[in-house]
């Protein structure tokens, strides 16, 4: 490993008297305490707090009817059923436009700090929302989304259900906020967490190794807490500069310079099974995501054994598909 100190981490890294912090044996040993406290067990979902706006928000997420098409739903680019993710570098939205970005996973988004890659949004209720006013991705207005549910019977009576007593309970506010009370329930624990509840048993030594690695080159600045990322932003580019550069990340919303090539640090939650990786979905493996990261925030050039470490404790964020909540709903007929 070529270790190039910055800032931000890696102390223990650089002081290890030139030797490679995977190179370590760790079979017999436990992450410190210091280390642990970074992060935060992934807490499982909550019981809705009103499930009719859940259970409404189910159905929103999966219908197609707020597409201008009729063909394209927020599963369509977030498909529950393969981790939230098209796996492909970007999503295709109606008459088969493709989005600009790479659709990070909607799983456990509800607990980030803002959501879309330049944070221009700031909770899942309105984050929902703006795909269906994209001209490429759903394609609708506001008004249209809501005219189109007010046609249909049932859903006039799921509305009324989730907001009692509202005089207009079918708006483009709503419809928001109920998709994101179904996404307040998309989470998955994963081992982990076990690990962080005192299971050392729930990690392997390889996973252990990968973890210290992920710890000691400074990974840990910005991916911390319960989502392991999530929680600030970041310049991409840190130490050497990000090859694709078209994209300028926060600038594109603040217009401030300081906000160029910055973007949303995100969750490794289930990382292992959502490739491709990055805003510009330029990494097609994690192995490749992890050299990429290190190279370019860290100033940092991975061994083999290395990146194997590093790639089995990322495994180790992967949680179970929670197949009883996302089972495909019985949509309103029209």
């Amino acid at each position: 490993m070529v270790l190039d100190t910055h800032q931000g981490g890696a102390p223990a890294a650089a002081n290890a008297a030139n030797a490679s912090p995977a190179k370590a044996s760790f079979a017999n040993e436990e992450l410190s305490p210091r280390v642990l406290r970074r992060f935060a067990p992934l807490e499982p979902a909550k019981p809705a707090t009103n499930e009719a706006l859940a259970s409404l928000g189910r159905k929103l997420y999966y219908d197609p009817r707020l597409s201008k098409t009729g063909q394209v739903s927020c599963n369509s680019c977030h498909p529950l059923d393969k981790y939230g993710t098209t796996q492909t570098p970007v999503s295709t939205g109606i008459l088969g436009r493709k989005g600009a970005r790479n659709a990070p996973t909607t799983y456990n988004a509800a607990g980030h700090f803002v959501q879309f890659w330049d944070g221009r949004a700031a909770n899942v209720e309105k984050q929902a929302v703006m795909p269906i006013e994209n001209k490429d991705e759903m394609g609708m207005t506001g008004d249209e989304a809501a005219a189109a549910l007010r046609a249909i019977a049932g859903y006039r009576e799921e509305f009324a259900r989730a907001f009692p007593g509202d005089p207009q309970p079918i708006s483009f506010v709503h419809i928001g906020a109920a998709i994101g009370a179904f996404e307040h329930g998309l989470v998955t624990p994963a081992r982990w967490d076990r690990y962080l509840r005192g299971d050392t048993t729930a990690l392997n030594a390889e996973e252990k190794a990968g973890a210290k690695l992920f710890a000691n080159l400074g990974c840990i600045v910005c991916h911390t807490g319960p989502y392991v990322g999530g929680s600030m932003f970041e310049h991409l580019g840190a130490r050497v500069p990000w090859p694709m550069t078209a994209d300028r990340g926060r600038k594109g919303v603040t217009g401030h310079d300081a906000d160029d090539m910055v973007f949303k640090v995100p969750s490794l939650r289930n990382v292992a099974m959502t490739a491709p990786y990055f805003h510009d979905g330029s990494a097609a493996t994690l192995k490749d995501a992890v050299r990429m990261m290190a190279r370019h925030q860290l100033g940092v050039e991975l061994e083999d054994d290395e990146l194997r470490e590093l790639a089995a404790w990322l495994g180790s964020l992967t949680g179970d598909i929670p197949h009883a909540y996302i089972a495909p709903p019985v949509l309103p007929e029209a």
